[in-house]
């Protein structure tokens, strides 16, 4: 039977992705072995993972504040990217629960170094000389540093510059699962009733990507109705994946099928670049839209521009777009975002008597939104929180030229396992 022991000695003899499978068992069985999962985050940051190493190291400290290895390992951790400055803060809170811990103060002491761009010495944070207050934990944490010097040497960190990056489909989970709960609502100045759409989905990850299938609820102008849905993010490369999608409903207030599909290329100098397209099958006509995104990553900061071309003939071709721009707090499940959008796209309107319908039309509504997002976990669980509200100014349906404007708010939550 695999143990810590064993994942330990895995490690120590250079064999870090072997090491890694088992400390993922571990974790996963047991999600509060400290030990395990620091030894895991680790092995990320020997390997350059810098961001996961990162998210595991803040979650062992939030539960356990006198965590000496995860403390010291995680301020080596921005010293391999050379974020001097989250280096020395993390030195400087974690002697507030390890006071006079002699490597804590030697790693803060080279952080300051860093920041005063100062060269520290040949040995660097591998230093044969450390002292170890707990001999039979730390002294391995040293041993294992020392070993692993020819890997962390081999890392190239010249584009390691951010101090959080936004969580990608590639980035691999600790807990495979999620099951999400979204409910949001719309109101306006005019004409339309509030409208309500609520969403639940389940998220499980695999060796290969993540599946999602869902079910959405719309109440709407009066009717209501549901969509099944499902969502694929296979990983094609090691920084290549995809994004697929098959929706589909009997109800009117939706289409019949909906498909859709991109795919993401992650660039050196965090630049991230996708391409794809849309298909959406109404009753009366289907719709086509091109799609393609530019995404960038500087600092704590995300920005990714989207485009939607809807080809028509007769050069009416219809384009809109979206700007995201998010902030990331202490990882990448805790953000705060804004997005703005502009353009034409596809509505349907239908014309009914009673429940008979009468005729459906495709319209190219005009519309501007505004938005803002704040998502973040709670304190001793992994378990995200998300809010938002926005406010769009949208052409009449009924009355080419004509505005009204809208309101939305909603809530999501999401429970990991």
């Amino acid at each position: 039977m695999v143990s810590y022991d064993n994942a330990f000695q895995l490690a120590y003899n250079g064999e870090t992705e072997a090491a890694k499978r088992i400390l993922l068992d571990l974790v996963s069985k047991t999600p509060d072995d400290l030990d395990a999962r620091s030894l895991l985050a680790s092995t990320y940051s020997w390997n350059g993972d810098y961001t996961r190493a990162r998210d595991e190291f803040n979650l062992i400290t939030s539960k356990r504040r006198d965590h000496k290895n995860a403390w010291i390992s995680s301020i080596k951790n921005e010293l391999y990217t050379k974020n001097y400055a989250t280096a020395l803060g993390l030195a400087n809170k974690a002697l507030k629960y390890l006071d006079g811990n002699s490597e804590i103060e030697r790693l803060r002491t080279i952080a300051l170094e860093g920041i005063e761009h100062q060269e520290f010495t040949e040995n660097g944070w591998f230093d044969d000389q450390a002292i170890a207050v707990d001999q039979n934990n730390q002294e391995k944490e040293n041993r294992i540093g020392r070993k692993m010097e020819k890997v962390d040497e081999s890392v190239d960190t010249t584009e390691v510059k951010t101090v959080v990056k936004p969580k990608t489909p590639l980035d691999e989970e600790v807990l495979k699962n999620r099951f999400g709960i979204r409910n949001s609502f719309t109101v306006f100045d005019q004409r339309y009733d509030p409208m309500v759409y609520s969403n639940i989905a389940f998220k499980h990850q695999t060796k290969w990507g993540s599946i999602i299938p869902a079910i959405n609820y719309s109440n709407r102008l009066g009717q209501q109705g549901l969509q099944y849905d499902v969502s694929l993010y296979p990983k094609l490369a090691r920084k290549v994946y995809a994004y697929l999608n098959y929706g589909y409903s009997n109800a009117p207030i939706y289409p019949a099928h909906k498909m859709a599909g991109d795919i993401y290329v992650n660039l050196p100098k965090g630049i991230e670049l996708s391409g794809g397209g849309r298909y959406i099958k109404f009753e009366s006509r289907d719709v086509r839209v091109v799609t393609n995104s530019l995404g960038y990553y500087t600092g704590n900061y995300y920005f990714s521009l989207r485009s939607y071309i809807t080809p028509r003939p007769d050069n009416l071709t219809r384009f809109s777009g979206n700007l995201l721009v998010r902030k990331y707090l202490r990882d990448g499940e805790n953000y705060i975002g804004g997005t703005v959008g502009m353009g034409y796209s596809p509505e349907l309107r239908q014309l009914r008597s009673g429940d008979e319908l009468l005729a459906e039309t495709l319209l190219y509504i005009e519309s501007q939104r505004l938005g803002i997002e704040y998502q973040f976990t709670g304190k001793n669980a992994p378990n995200i929180y998300k809010a938002n509200i926005g406010v769009a100014r949208q052409e009449l349906s009924y009355d080419s030229g004509n505005f009204f404007w809208a309101v939305s708010a909603g809530l999501t939550y999401q429970v990991k396992f």
